[in-house]
């Protein structure tokens, strides 16, 4: 059996996640003091104890969602898991830096900086009320790229996300998302919804926060990861840290290919995935692109326990 380990994007942050992992595991309480103390402040404390909104804002959530995978992964460690185990990792957008720090190309304190970093420069980039995303579903990625472009129409509009075969996220300037919402539904779109978020991620607005984040992961040290990184702008295997810093970049405004890569592993012997920290969207999505892929949830105390016995059994 071939497996991949595959960390959450933004979305799946909620009150409370993790803290039964610190509870069981002091390995994992570990990864949370680490970057509460990377960031300057308690980010435990508002991910256990704090408000839904405050945890939802970007800068919050990127680094509050990879301190959640981290402490999975440490407990896993604790189980006698090691991410060699798995023959590939993969993260959905921030999820990439998650993968990085699991697999010991980055330090989770390096990790928790940058992302806190990347969620600042990416809300900085729009002025709030300018840009917006909108997720159309039931079109294929062709389409909806095709739906993008037709409602630019002089203004920025990409298929921003290409998450499954019926699931594809477009982002750009608002009146010009408002317009694909519109067009995607003349097209055959079972539904086409604009999603609440903060600012148009994966586009070419994202441009300033690309160049701040240029700047931020060049003053960090990225190692060869222990097991090769499945980039979301390539959809193919990455090890070289140069090309990794590069691919790190160009994902601030580059679509995420979800699908591509998931398609990618299951041609290439991948046939268990483990989803590792919060919520259960990549399995969602993972079934649905290939339902010969098993999944298996990697997020709680009971979680760590049945997924260690599935090894040893």
């Amino acid at each position: 059996m071939s497996r991949a380990f595959v960390f959450p994007g933004q979305g799946a942050q909620t009150i409370g996640m993790g803290k039964a992992l610190a509870d069981a595991y002091p390995a994992a309480k570990v990864v949370f003091d680490e970057v509460d103390e990377a960031l300057g402040e308690s980010l435990s404390g508002l991910i256990w104890d704090g408000a839904q909104d405050e945890l939802t804002l970007t800068h919050n959530a990127q680094p509050a969602l990879m301190a959640t995978s981290l402490a999975a992964m440490k407990a896993l460690e604790a189980e006698g898991v090691t991410i060699e185990v798995a023959s590939y990792v993969a993260g959905h957008s921030l999820g990439e830096y998650s993968s990085l720090a699991a697999a010991g190309a980055l330090s989770i304190s390096d990790a928790a900086r940058l992302l806190r970093k990347r969620g600042e420069a990416m809300q900085a980039a729009v002025p709030v009320g300018q840009g917006a995303m909108a997720a159309l579903l039931g079109l294929n990625f062709e389409t909806a790229r095709e739906v993008a472009e037709a409602a630019a129409d002089g203004e920025v509009c990409q298929a921003a996300n290409d998450n499954d075969p019926g699931q594809v996220v477009v982002s750009g300037h608002r009146g010009a998302v408002e317009r694909a919402v519109g067009l995607a539904k003349e097209k055959g779109a079972k539904r086409a919804v604009m999603l609440p978020v903060s600012a148009p991620f994966h586009c070419a607005l994202m441009q300033p926060a690309a160049e701040a984040m240029a700047v931020a992961l060049g003053e960090v040290d990225i190692r060869r990861p222990a097991v090769p990184l499945v980039a979301n702008v390539l959809a193919e295997p990455v090890s070289d840290p140069a090309t990794i810093r590069s691919l790190l970049v160009d994902q601030v405004t580059g679509s995420v290919r979800w699908r591509e890569s998931v398609l990618w592993m299951a041609e290439n012997g991948v046939d268990e995935v483990w989803e590792i920290g919060a919520g259960k969207a990549l399995a969602g999505m993972i079934r649905r692109i290939d339902r010969s892929v098993g999944c298996k949830p990697v997020g709680s105390p009971d979680d760590i326990k049945a997924a260690v016995s599935s090894l040893n059994g």
